[in-house]
């Protein structure tokens, strides 16, 4: 973005003041995707070595998060000097969370050459391969001690979603050889397609969220970046299915588009429901938030760079007016309490995903395709590049541009 001499002060801040000798405790899964990916990403534009070795460094300083009995790591790791080890003994861990850390511990090890990071993660992805699965569906929580389900509480929003994406984007950064990430993609996405996708009387396609077999009709925010995944896997599916995947990718997309279209201010709830008449509404206070997140432009944008429909670019530039008129204060930008207000409150918080992920994928949404292509590039969770692996093509080295 041209941004220079902002990124020379950013650069001097994280070799100077970004230490890692604090105490407390953090979430392991919110460190990888915002710190890690974020300094990885950095390196790999850039080069600047001081990237590299932050990243090598705090990844290490998360290694002890998976002293478990099964290698699941356990949620939050303590950073207390000395103090390796669990900070709390929390029965569960998340899916999205434990299913969050491929990308990054992969490109840790291949810039470290530690073996360690890599070996964490295939450990995580072997576990769940053997693991038994209730109709072929990945419940969101998981005991790191006896390695069995603690619910069958299924979503692919919160809890759920990114450990999806993470399967595909393996397939995609591993330059098309990680087989394991292709087949558990596709045969996930087969089972949510079978208990989870519905289609409400209005006609919109949405994913409900199912509690041992009984579903709720409800869509969250989150689960929004489903479009955009289901249209980046579409390509290496099975023939048969691709232009299905494309549809259904259009479809989710279209169906959280109405979400923010119904509300006062042209922007989305934390989640909606599907009941007696009333679609893509959040039901009750407490779900009609919006906090400056991302999900439904980073669909908009995987949608425009595989089809350059301008509808996209449409329905993201009604983002960047209702982010303009309702969320742009003089200290910068805040979340509001109730979409359907038109005067809404302030929540007085910018959050960083609102950085990292709106607003890069409204930019490349209303940019050319080879700014990032993803050809070259995987985006984690958090939005921060990472590149393919074009090894085999081209005799680069792995995960090196």
């Amino acid at each position: 973005m041209e941004l220079k001499e902002e990124f020379q002060e950013a650069k001097a801040w994280v070799g100077e003041s970004f230490h890692l000798n604090v105490s407390g405790e953090a979430s392991l899964f919110e460190v990888n995707i915002r710190y890690i990916g974020g300094l990885l990403s950095a390196f790999y534009l850039t080069g600047e070595e001081v990237f590299r070795i932050k990243a090598i460094r705090l990844g290490e300083k998360l290694l002890p998060a998976f002293n478990t009995p099964t290698g699941i790591p356990k949620g939050v790791v303590s950073f207390k000097s000395g103090n390796w080890g669990w900070a709390t003994a929390g029965s569960s861990s998340i899916l999205a969370e434990f299913g969050s850390l491929h990308l990054e511990f992969l490109h840790l090890t291949e810039l470290s050459g530690n073996q360690v990071f890599a070996e964490k993660v295939r450990n995580i992805r072997k576990v769940l391969r053997k693991i038994e699965k209730p109709f072929g569906l990945y419940p969101n929580f998981l005991s790191p001690v006896s390695g069995n389900w603690v619910q069958h509480h299924v979503s692919v929003g919160g809890l759920g979603d990114s450990f999806y994406e993470y399967l595909i984007k393996s397939w995609l950064m591993s330059g098309k050889t990680d087989m394991e990430a292709k087949n558990m993609y596709y045969e996930a996405l087969e089972a949510i397609e079978t208990y989870l996708l519905n289609v409400s009387p209005g006609g919109l396609t949405y994913i409900a969220e199912w509690r041992g077999g009984i579903l709720d009709h409800k869509m969250g925010h989150l689960a929004c970046f489903s479009g955009g995944m289901i249209a980046l896997g579409a390509e290496d599916a099975k023939e048969e299915k691709r232009a299905h995947y494309r549809e259904l990718a259009a479809q989710i997309t279209k169906t959280c588009h109405e979400s923010y279209a119904r509300s006062d201010t042209k922007l989305g709830p934390e989640a909606f429901w599907f009941n007696s008449g009333r679609e893509a509404v959040a039901t009750q206070l407490s779900e009609s938030y919006y906090i400056l997140r991302p999900e439904v432009v980073e669909s908009y944008m995987y949608l425009w760079r595989q089809t350059h429909n301008p509808i996209y670019r449409e329905w993201g530039w009604e983002v960047v007016l209702a982010l303009e008129k309702y969320c742009r204060t003089e200290a910068g930008f805040s979340g509001i309490q109730d979409v359907y207000s038109s005067t809404p409150n302030h929540d007085n918080k910018q959050q960083s995903f609102f950085l990292a992920e709106t607003l890069k994928y409204l930019y490349l949404l209303f940019s050319e395709d080879d700014l990032l292509s993803l050809e070259d590039w995987v985006f984690n969770t958090e939005a921060h590049p990472l590149p393919v692996n074009h090894s085999d093509s081209s005799g680069r080295a792995w995960g090196r541009h």
